[in-house]
């Protein structure tokens, strides 16, 4: 299970840590969990330059207001779950890495706004 909170302004997040490489250090840091972004991960192009991840390409992206745009695209390690898994996450000219529902699939979501808590659980017999 992973735990995370809900802040002052209603989001959920989660902390997640992640690196630029196998052999690089750890970086902790809080995730908005974004239900209505269907990829993995995105992140700052601010911090992916001081996380120094390698740029591996690009990907077109729709965005809510419609709009079509072109975005750079970087790998990193993720601890996820107890394992390390590569992923390619997305640049954006935004203040808040946003986690989406691409890391989603067997886990349970629970935000407790009342308490101001978020629990993500593994759901047993699902896919990692």
């Amino acid at each position: 299970m992973m735990m995370g909170k809900v802040d002052n302004s209603g989001r959920a997040l989660l902390s997640v840590e992640l690196r630029s490489s196998v052999v690089s250090a750890t970086e902790e840091l809080d995730v908005w969990v974004d239900t209505g972004f269907t990829g993995d991960l995105v992140l700052p192009q601010v911090l992916i330059d001081e996380l120094q991840l390698p740029k591996s390409g690009s990907v077109d992206a729709i965005l809510a207001d419609g709009s079509q745009i072109e975005l750079s695209t970087f790998t990193c390690v993720i601890k996820w779950f107890g394992v390390e898994r590569h992923l390619e996450v997305i640049a954006n000219d935004g203040d808040y890495p946003l986690l989406g529902v691409g890391l989603l699939p067997g886990k349970e979501l629970r935000v407790d706004y009342r308490n101001l808590r978020l629990s993500l659980l593994r759901v047993p017999d699902a896919r990692p």
